[in-house]
């Protein structure tokens, strides 16, 4: 990878400067994304903005920014973007500063803002090391999340595209979506979980296959059947379906678990969420359809209740009948929680820890 320092003028950097909203911002004689089509559109606070311009016109230094070195030749903006956005609004009069456009100012002031000299880091070299590169510089500000920066290093067409589909306030994977889906759609985190979804997590191997294709339909395509198996196998809405990994499930049951279940299913999934031992509801889902009762985090025993055990059985282990320390045990149900044995005390029973972890289910 090849990092470079480049000194730049304010002058430069706003030469072409152009906000085509959905297009992107460029600048820097029309060669700098500034704020690519796919990234958030994030805008500095006031006194944010105000203090970059008062910055310049201290004469005071700004901070080092960071771009990457494009495929063809071009730049992209990887840190630093609300500093680049609030100067060039400010050199082409898109605000004021205490009462004064940069048109107002003399223009000896104007000369001095203009040939502000702006330090960057030009960064390129393969998708990889730029990744490894941008995580480690973007580490303050608003910070890029892990898709955004995936974003960066692998823009094309196809991220483009993609951010029509689950990028924007109100995109169609919101409308369809945001009740089952955590984060947020301009983020990216919607865009991220479509993609952990198809490609079962390897999300960089995606983007890398698919970076110039000439849209990303396949993917929207699949989410949309993702949601709509959800939505068909489980059509009683909870909260606790919000943020489950519907896509793992969709890519494993698809063809196993229809409509025609979904009866069943709910019968299920009400006597679970009544029951007080699984004390993580959200997992029920995953529960009903894979039998892992993993996804339940099953209430544990509480020390009075080991203790009372331990004390019970005069501290012997129930299996291999030999005498242990409490801390050497462990609880166990006497009847197994999936047969119907509830976490109580009557129930609490306790093997050594050897015993505990090599018995096989009752």
């Amino acid at each position: 990878m090849k990092v470079e320092l480049k000194e730049i003028t304010v002058r430069e950097l706003a030469k072409g400067y152009k906000d085509n909203a959905e297009g992107g911002v460029v600048g820097f004689g029309g060669k700098l994304d500034i704020r690519p089509p796919y990234q958030r559109e994030f805008i500095y606070k006031e006194k944010q903005r105000n203090a970059v311009i008062d910055t310049l016109k201290k004469k005071f230094p700004l901070n080092v920014m960071y771009w990457s070195v494009k495929k063809d030749g071009n730049f992209e903006v990887i840190d630093g973007q609300q500093r680049t956005i609030s100067i060039c609004q400010y050199v082409k009069d898109n605000f004021s500063l205490e009462g004064l456009y940069f048109h107002n100012l003399q223009n000896n002031k104007q000369e001095d803002i203009l040939n502000y000299k702006l330090y960057i880091y030009r960064c390129s070299g393969t998708d990889s090391e730029k990744l490894d590169w941008f995580k480690i510089v973007n580490i303050a500000g608003e910070k890029l999340t892990d898709q955004e920066l995936r974003n960066a290093v692998y823009a094309g067409s196809w991220v483009s595209d993609a951010k029509k589909y689950f990028s924007k306030q109100g995109c169609s994977a919101y409308g369809i979506g945001s009740k089952y889906l955590k984060g947020s759609s301009i983020r990216q985190e919607y865009l991220e979980t479509a993609i952990k979804w198809i490609n079962k997590g390897k999300i960089e191997d995606y983007m890398s296959e698919h970076q110039h294709d000439k849209n990303a339909k396949t993917l929207w395509l699949y989410f949309e059947s993702a949601i709509n198996w959800v939505k068909a196998v489980f059509p009683d809405y909870r909260n606790e379906m919000k943020g489950v990994d519907w896509g793992f499930l969709y890519n494993d049951f698809k063809d196993k678990n229809k409509e025609s279940d979904s009866k069943k299913l709910e019968q299920e999934i009400s006597k679970l969420m009544q029951d007080e031992d699984v004390t993580k509801k959200s997992g029920i889902y995953s529960y009903v359809l894979t039998r892992d009762e993993k996804y339940l985090n099953i209430r544990a025993f509480t020390d009075n209740q080991k203790r009372e055990a331990y004390e019970r059985q005069k501290a012997i282990c129930v299996k291999c009948r030999k005498k242990f320390s409490i801390d050497e045990m462990e609880a166990d149900h006497i009847t197994p929680w999936h047969k119907g044995g509830k976490t109580t005390t009557e129930n609490c029973q306790l093997l050594c820890k050897h015993d505990n972890r090599t018995k096989s289910g009752r």
